[in-house]
């Protein structure tokens, strides 16, 4: 066996139930994304897309089933689950930037007190993953001056500067203005050719077909189909996803 197909998945969700009161919003999820796969997750609004997310680094408990990331099952608290958080980034509707922060602070600001890198080595990541993300001109700029295409270019930026070994995405252009929803998705869409993990919640079609490796998706907290992007627009198997994808491209 090569090391590429004996190493273990990067997210693993095996039988996982998530309730809240008495609603159950996942159930019996099961699901892996191998390294270097961009999954993309549709589904009709409550469907458990975003918890699922939310999930995946336990900003969620979980009842019951395991998660894993990169092979070590997530732990519920303390340290160990810090650590294994940092590996995993994460990139929400809203850009959680600090307001009182510039830009390159916000980006250098984990990495300096998680990782506990030097100052000099966190701006200079800071700086080329700026560049990356293509804002590098407002790298001294608060959060307030950007638009709202840009503070979210930012948030992946810091969400980067961890190093994570997979990217996690909850509707990263939901509460964007239409003209600024494309530079976002060329951003992701860059990140993916890099061979970058990806598990990523949109209502982006264009994004699914062209970035995803796989498109699974979701309806009334199951898991109703997980296919080739291809197959899904073309070819949905279930009623459900025929039905979503009926309401959604006609539009």
């Amino acid at each position: 066996m090569t090391a590429a197909t004996s190493a273990p998945p990067m997210i693993k969700a095996t039988a996982v139930n998530k309730f809240f009161g008495e609603l159950h919003v996942l159930k019996e999820i099961n699901l892996e994304v191998p390294r270097g796969q961009v999954v993309v997750v549709l589904g009709p609004s409550g469907s458990g897309k975003s918890t699922l997310c939310r999930a995946i680094n336990r900003l969620e408990p979980i009842n019951s089933g395991e998660i894993s990331v990169d092979g070590k099952p997530l732990p519920a608290e303390g340290k160990a689950l810090a650590a294994l958080r940092a590996d995993v980034g994460m990139v929400f509707q809203s850009f959680n930037l600090f307001a009182h922060k510039t830009i390159v602070e916000n980006v250098m600001l984990a990495p300096l007190k998680v990782r506990k890198i030097k100052e000099p080595e966190a701006r200079k990541t800071a700086m080329e993953l700026l560049e990356r993300v293509g804002i590098t001109n407002q790298a001294d700029k608060y959060p307030a001056q950007l638009s709202g295409g840009q503070q979210q270019r930012a948030a992946i930026a810091r969400a980067l500067a961890m190093r994570p070994k997979v990217m996690l995405f909850d509707e990263p252009t939901s509460a964007l203005d239409p003209e600024m929803v494309q530079e976002v998705l060329d951003t992701m869409t860059a990140l993916a050719k890099d061979g970058m993990t990806m598990l990523v919640v949109t209502h982006e079609m264009g994004f699914a077909r062209r970035a995803a490796h796989r498109v699974v998706f979701m309806s009334d907290g199951e898991i109703v189909e997980d296919s080739t992007p291809d197959d899904f627009f073309t070819k949905p198997k279930s009623e459900r996803a025929k039905d979503f994808l009926g309401k959604i491209l006609t539009h």
